[in-house]
């Protein structure tokens, strides 16, 4: 096995911070439409559905597209992978900003929400070459915080940029940030080759599609699918329910985008102290807090904190469940890095459905019932899983091949 040389610690603060911008660019542009739908509609003259498929558009790609690239650059340099993906993203995003036709707007969306999903799994799975192994659950953790981030602010501050400066200059200040980032990962990335193991499509399909693989897949669906049951109706229950509206549920919303932040970043030290623990101890306190905001969700101030609760809890567990699949994927971990996202995905699309469906039974707070339910079903199914371990020798999940650091004629670029 060849020796692993790895980065400083400043340049792996730089190279961490890069990756944090990376995933809150990608992420904002998905939040940025969500926020703008009515400009963008009303500019292109569509119907608000039709402009809502550009969000359908971005994250059935993402879900799809992502591990599709994944599998397509597994045997490729991390570097290359994420500056390529970066790269991508900005010409993409500008197509929306100098051509005014929905198709082409919508072929783009869906090219980005695929570039999404790729720099996750590359980014993940450098991650894991550039920072010693007891610290990588924190540095995924970190890269995972990009994204809620966006998700928390991205929503918010899209909607006032569109409304003080048009949708498409939201859009131009996108490409700005992904322009930046992407001379700045020219700068600080360090070269991270896959491990030889890996390099092979038929082995990334054997290693990221393993029983034990699936089993935390699934572990991953229904934790969405239980939170999304109740967040899909989070405005009208807390209208119904809570007696909640107009501008506080704007400030709830926010908090809870606080909460899964914050969530997400507490939640990478658990998943490097231990991550099966992490996500039973994360599956039952998130039963804990659907149920009480079932039976107690009247109360204003018990849903505003199970709604917190439900933000941290959730990411909370993403670290952990990213660093699970990666871990019990093995040297398939670089198609695998991009498969929870895909996961969560389905979750939130089963979730949003089942909740649908809870509601037309049984009135608002059967969502958040249902959403209870699932997550049970998660505890038991992250007990089970916790035992898990990869199949493959630990000396052939560690890559076997040397991560060159930034040198200074690359950081004098």
């Amino acid at each position: 096995m060849d020796t692993v040389t790895r980065p400083n610690e400043g340049e792996t603060r730089s190279i961490l911070v890069v990756l944090f911008l990376g995933a809150f660019a990608m992420g904002s542009a998905d939040m940025l439409v969500v926020g703008m739908l009515d400009l963008i509609s009303a500019d292109l003259a569509v119907s608000v559905p039709q402009a809502g498929a550009l969000v359908t558009a971005f994250a059935l790609s993402m879900a799809i597209g992502g591990p599709v690239l994944a599998l397509l650059t597994a045997h490729l340099d991390r570097r290359i992978v994420l500056l390529g993906a970066v790269a991508a993203f900005a010409l993409l995003n500008v197509v929306p900003v100098l051509v005014a036709d929905y198709t082409f707007f919508l072929l783009a969306r869906a090219g980005a929400g695929a570039v999404e999903g790729l720099f996750i799994a590359a980014a993940l799975t450098a991650v894991e070459g550039i920072v010693p192994k007891d610290r990588s659950g924190r540095a995924m953790g970190l890269v995972i915080t990009g994204f809620a981030t966006s998700s928390a602010l991205g929503l918010p501050l899209g909607t006032l940029a569109g409304q003080v400066l048009g949708w498409r200059a939201s859009f131009a200040a996108l490409v700005g940030i992904a322009l930046g980032v992407l001379i700045a990962g020219v700068r600080v990335l360090p070269s991270v080759p896959t491990a030889r193991a890996s390099r092979t499509a038929g082995a990334q399909l054997r290693l990221a599609f393993a029983p034990r693989v699936l089993a935390a897949l699934a572990l991953c669906c229904l934790v969405f699918a239980g939170v999304q049951s109740a967040l899909t109706y989070l405005v009208p229950y807390l209208g119904d329910v809570t007696r909640i509206s107009g501008t506080t549920v704007v400030g709830v919303l926010f908090a809870f985008g606080v909460a899964t932040t914050v969530g997400s970043a507490a939640g990478a030290r658990f998943a490097d102290a231990h991550a099966a623990r992490a996500l039973v101890g994360g599956t039952v306190g998130l039963t804990a807090v659907l149920v009480t905001m079932y039976l107690f969700g009247g109360h204003a101030v018990v849903a505003v904190l199970t709604i917190v609760g439900m933000g941290l809890f959730a990411m909370g567990m993403a670290p952990a469940l990213q660093s699970r699949v990666m871990s019990l994927a093995g040297p398939g971990a670089a198609l695998a890095a991009s498969l929870p996202a895909s996961a969560a995905n389905a979750g939130d699309s089963v979730g949003a459905l089942l909740g649908g469906v809870a509601i037309s039974h049984a009135g608002l707070a059967a969502a958040v019932l249902a959403g209870a339910v699932v997550t049970a079903v998660a505890v038991a199914v992250a007990v089970a899983t916790s035992r898990l371990r990869p199949t493959t020798p630990a000396a052939e999940v560690t890559p076997t091949t040397e991560v060159t650091p930034p040198s200074a004629e690359l950081i004098g670029a």
